[in-house]
């Protein structure tokens, strides 16, 4: 290979931005082009989906305004691999082509009518007591509810993506996909790496069928190149290697230098999560199984909030109009004003305490699970719900932390932070106060992006493996010490107050679905 090829491709497809970055064999950025999306349109309540050609057509802007600030990087582009954001369901037909938009997954959409699975396997899910959480995954897997609400699409379906394989059929012209890729309601076998067999249960509870779905490539393997087509589309070079990535979240912890199940990596992105990444086979919930990561045989058992740093956009939507209006004025992102709220508000929000439940969860907290604020006082203000929402995630995220710890049988020893969040340094600090252990940032907050250039650079062969790859292009940033009276009043907080939240309100949230159908789980 010429010594000019030293850059690495990454494309990164999040929920609310697409961004073209060029790294380094060292992990640095050299060149970034950010381009903003709508992350979806909704054409009924709960609904979310966004047009296959949009993602396409903002990546190829991506790309292209990359090349036009860069021109004189572009000759040094070795290889290429894309991450994206999880679980974008695409339908194509018989032509390749989208039949419909594509599936965010935000969407909210279920169906009653799945098909009933054989007795043998009720009563197996009966005696394991997981019933209702089998019968929650048929309702809510979009191939499901597709057969029931759109079944003359659903007829002319040939194959079933997600958008990572999408943009892979567009770079390459091959309908394959990554198994870092392969998450959301599929018959995916983790502890292989691979499609369930044919005779697994798994292919019970869906509609799918096994050659709907793309065929798989090991993280660090090649994709393909890029066709002719796709370089005159994003200025990409014609027959660049493509290589396998994983999903953002993975690409993320493989970013942020996580390994072994003693260091977590907190996610601040649109949803908030928590990664142990490990060499076992290790169900963050039992039945529920880890992801695959971003480096082959190596799973990432995940606890999640899932509209996590979302509230932020909630908050500043319904909230902060005065903070947005001042923004615009000054050329400012609003966030950058949030940061006067959290040093105008001391450590424990004076009593007002959030439970980030906005979303329910299959499992924990709870289908049937709300979000609610309680310990209002005369004396809060705005400032103080946006404080109640910063600490209410990091608190949902320590008790998911000592669930893995319990699981993985390690204790966590080192917090890295990724994600838009962790750009905060007053987010940092009321992580490490929370947890009450030290929270740093990977050298780069683009960490999915960087997740995704470590594949391209095994792949390429600047490194021989994952391992190695990791320890030459990952780094800790800044690191935020607990502050020692901070960390014993939200200690006293987690365990006195929060940890308790849910199991006494649980009942209420039952009755509120019970009288009001929402939200709609039958």
């Amino acid at each position: 290979m010429s010594g000019t090829k030293d850059l690495l491709l990454a494309i990164d497809q999040g929920t609310q931005s697409v961004r073209a970055m060029l790294f380094d064999r060292t992990g640095e950025l050299v060149a970034k082009s950010q381009v903003h999306i709508t992350p979806y349109f909704s054409r009924e309540p709960g609904w979310a989906e966004q047009d296959c050609d949009y993602f396409w057509a903002n990546l190829c802007h991506a790309t292209r305004e990359l090349w036009r600030a860069h021109p004189d990087l572009r000759p040094r582009v070795a290889a290429m691999a894309v991450t994206t954001q999880r679980a974008v369901v695409v339908l194509l037909g018989a032509d390749r082509e989208p039949l419909r938009p594509a599936i965010i997954w935000l969407d909210q959409r279920r169906t009653a009518r799945h098909r009933p699975l054989p007795l043998w396997l009720e009563v197996g899910l009966r005696i394991a007591r997981q019933r209702r959480t089998v019968h929650f995954v048929q309702s809510k897997a979009e191939c499901n509810w597709l057969a029931v609400d759109e079944p003359e699409i659903w007829r002319r379906t040939r194959h079933f993506l997600f958008l990572s394989g999408w943009y892979n059929l567009k770079l390459t012209g091959r309908i394959r996909d990554s198994v870092g890729s392969q998450v959301g309601y599929v018959p995916f076998d983790a502890k292989r790496e691979n499609w369930a067999g044919r005779h697994h249960f798994k292919w019970k509870l869906v509609t799918l069928r096994r050659e709907m779905l793309p065929d798989l490539v090991p993280c660090g393997h090649s994709m393909g190149l890029v066709t002719a087509r796709a370089a005159e589309e994003t200025g990409i070079p014609e027959g660049l290697p493509v290589y396998a990535a994983a999903a953002d979240k993975a690409c993320e912890v493989l970013a942020a230098g996580a390994w072994t199940p003693d260091t977590a990596v907190l996610g601040y992105g649109t949803t908030a999560t928590i990664n142990t990444c490990n060499d076992r086979y290790v169900e963050p919930i039992p039945f529920i199984p880890p992801f695959p990561a971003a480096a082959p045989g190596r799973f990432d058992s995940e606890l999640m909030v899932q509209r996590g740093y979302w509230m932020v956009n909630w908050f500043k939507e319904q909230f902060a109009a005065r903070e947005v209006i001042e923004a615009e004025s000054r050329g400012l992102a609003p966030e950058i004003l949030f940061e006067r709220m959290l040093e105008s508000t001391p450590a424990g929000n004076m009593g007002l305490m959030l439970q980030p439940f906005w979303n329910p969860g299959v499992k924990i907290p709870g289908p049937e699970a709300k979000g609610a604020m309680i310990g209002f006082g005369g004396v809060h203000e705005r400032a103080h719900m946006y404080r109640a929402i910063i600490e209410g995630i990091a608190y949902a995220l320590r008790e998911a932390a000592e669930r893995l710890e319990r699981r993985n049988g390690v204790p966590i020893r080192r917090l890295r932070v990724t994600g838009g969040g962790s750009q905060s340094d007053a987010i940092m600090q009321i992580t490490a106060d929370v947890f009450g252990r030290p929270a740093e940032r990977p050298h780069t907050w683009e960490a999915s992006g960087l997740g995704a250039a470590i594949n391209a650079a095994v792949g390429a062969g600047f490194y021989p493996d994952h391992a190695t790859a990791q320890r030459h292009m990952s780094r800790p940033g800044k690191l935020f010490e607990p502050r020692l009276d901070a960390a014993r009043l939200h200690d006293r907080l987690f365990r006195e107050v929060y940890v308790k939240m849910y199991p006494r309100l649980a009942p209420l949230y039952r009755s509120i679905r019970h009288i009001t159908d929402y939200p709609h789980l039958d």
